[in-house]
């Protein structure tokens, strides 16, 4: 069974974080055993608001599987601002795939379902139904992790060591912070560039240009919630061309500034 976890995933990725702690309640949870080859961990969101609430999430290279609507849907790889609009009172549960981990569970393309979301009944092949219903009504997260984990077991997690080595690679886009472009990434690894696309493609459902500025941005995001920043030196930092190329970036995916941004916090 699940635990509580501390240290997965982004949390920079959750915008006006502050915001968010006062407003929504989040717990994460580690995978089973079982699970934990393909699943970095769970994610719980809770809500009991009096005023609308619209919550935005950077979106990363992952692929999230989320109770919904009496669903469960699978969420490809977003280009766009992802913003959830909570109202009243209501709970999810979502599961977050590591980078690349995805594929086998599919069995085809992962680039192919970007910008969607999908039920996965009509990916996977095993009725999402009732383990979404039984998410849903349940009233402890630790009953809606078991499951989430029951219906992944069912629909089964293959091995792929392909998998494995293109999650590696993201991994080390996101901590090496020498590498800020895509070129740089696929001599590391010792690919060719096209090569890398491909694989990117085919695992991790986007190209590895995006994923590596993508963790800049998260990356540019962090130093917003830290206090005060010098951008220009940030740009410098993180390999932008100016600081004008580090706002444009920020601003397409967060919406503001990055300057503005921190002041709104």
């Amino acid at each position: 069974m699940a635990g509580e976890v501390e240290g997965k995933g982004y949390p920079d990725a959750i915008v006006r974080p502050v915001t968010a702690a006062r407003t929504i309640t989040t717990e994460r949870f580690v995978a089973a055993p079982d699970l934990a080859g393909h699943v970095d961990y769970h994610w719980y969101v809770g809500w009991e608001l009096e005023h609308p609430h619209d919550q935005q999430v950077i979106p990363q290279p992952r692929i999230h599987v989320a109770a919904e609507h009496g669903r469960l849907l699978v969420h490809g790889i977003g280009r766009r601002p992802f913003v959830r609009h909570l109202v009243g009172r209501g709970h999810t549960l979502g599961v977050s795939f590591l980078p690349g981990l995805f594929r086998p569970v599919l069995g085809s393309r992962v680039s192919a379902i970007a910008d969607q979301v999908l039920p996965a009944q009509d990916l996977l092949g095993v009725d999402d139904r009732p383990a979404a219903d039984r998410i849903l009504s349940a009233t402890e997260p630790r009953e809606m992790v078991a499951a989430m984990e029951s219906y992944l077991l069912e629909v089964g997690l293959p091995a792929d060591p392909v998998a494995d080595e293109v999650r590696g690679w993201v991994a080390l886009a996101e901590v090496d912070r020498s590498i800020t472009r895509a070129e740089q990434l696929a001599d590391q690894v010792g690919l060719s560039l096209r090569s890398l696309q491909r694989l990117f493609s085919e695992y991790v459902g986007i190209g590895p240009k995006w994923v590596v500025q993508r963790f800049r941005v998260l990356e540019v995001a962090a130093r917003a919630h830290s206090g005060e920043v010098d951008w220009a030196q940030v740009a410098a930092e993180l390999d932008f061309s100016d600081q004008a190329h580090l706002v444009r970036t920020f601003r397409d995916v967060v919406g503001a500034p990055p300057a503005t941004y921190a002041r709104d916090l």
